[in-house]
């Protein structure tokens, strides 16, 4: 597993729970394309599946319902205290057939006989991400599944028509992911991640979750990310304690909300692409 630790580094967006909530508002708009990518990929009935960053547990509860009590799931996260919570929602999901294991994916002891292997916005992370791939691929048997679904930011019109706040946020995440090394555009590189890896050329689709009216939960949830990544920028020297009360986050959810209501607008969320192979 050498290689893949040289491609490990530390998730920048942290860990505490306002993340952990953030990753939960996130699946409620981002789960249903993660399930169609899982069920497109062959993930069923008696399966073995391993997640890998699994956070709060949702990607890995996604495939524990499509493998069925038959099966089992894996799931792995760096963060001891997120996985608490994973635990606690699979418990009330009545899903036992999900065990979650405390370590870095790159270095912790893991099967190589699973059927698949998934994962959502985890290779954006990796220094390397075909290395990471390469590596995660070898825990899975020969014909079994590799399904990763990843970030996709480009520069098409986000929103119709166009939210000067909606912009504000999109161009502060693009700052702070470019600092930090991640690759906002990853999830179109998917392709080129795949075969470096060594594996075949995956199948691949793009998702996006839109909205708009007064009563669309994406509103909530860019606020909370907008925050996240506000807190990153402060962190990382890209601006001042000052310029981050002027924006005031606090209120951004709501001003952004009555703007594109006024618009009568939509919202595109960032788009998602999902990639899929059955390993040789």
């Amino acid at each position: 597993m050498s290689e893949g630790v040289m491609t490990a580094r530390p998730y920048v967006l942290g860990y505490s729970p306002e993340e952990t909530a953030r990753l939960e508002q996130q699946a409620e708009l981002r789960n249903s394309s993660t399930r169609s990518l899982l069920a497109e990929a062959g993930i069923g009935e008696g399966m073995k599946v391993l997640d890998v960053g699994s956070g709060a547990g949702d990607v890995a509860l996604i495939a524990a319902d499509l493998v069925g009590s038959s099966g089992s799931v894996v799931g792995v996260d760096a963060d001891p205290v997120v996985l608490e919570r994973a635990r606690e929602r699979a418990t009330a999901a009545g899903q036992t057939h999900v065990s979650f294991v405390s370590g870095d994916f790159h270095a912790v002891a893991l099967d190589d006989d699973f059927d698949a292997v998934v994962g959502r916005l985890i290779l954006v992370h990796q220094a390397d991400p075909a290395a990471t791939l390469r590596s995660l691929a070898g825990h899975v048997s020969s014909g079994g599944v590799v399904a990763f679904q990843e970030i996709a930011m480009m520069r098409p019109p986000f929103d119709v028509p166009h939210s000067p706040l909606h912009q504000q946020m999109l161009d502060w995440t693009a700052r702070v992911m470019d600092h930090t090394g991640s690759d906002a555009s990853l999830g179109l590189k998917l392709g080129r991640v795949f075969l470096d890896a060594g594996l075949p050329e995956p199948r691949m689709h793009l998702t996006a979750p839109v909205g708009g009216g007064p009563d669309w939960p994406g509103y909530d949830f860019i606020g909370r990310a907008f925050a996240t990544f506000l807190k990153l920028a402060l962190t990382h020297g890209l601006t001042t304690a000052d310029e981050v009360a002027a924006i005031d986050v606090e209120t951004y959810a709501a001003r952004f909300r009555d703007e594109v209501v006024r618009q009568g607008g939509v919202i595109t969320l960032t788009p998602y692409v999902g990639a899929w192979v059955c390993k040789p």
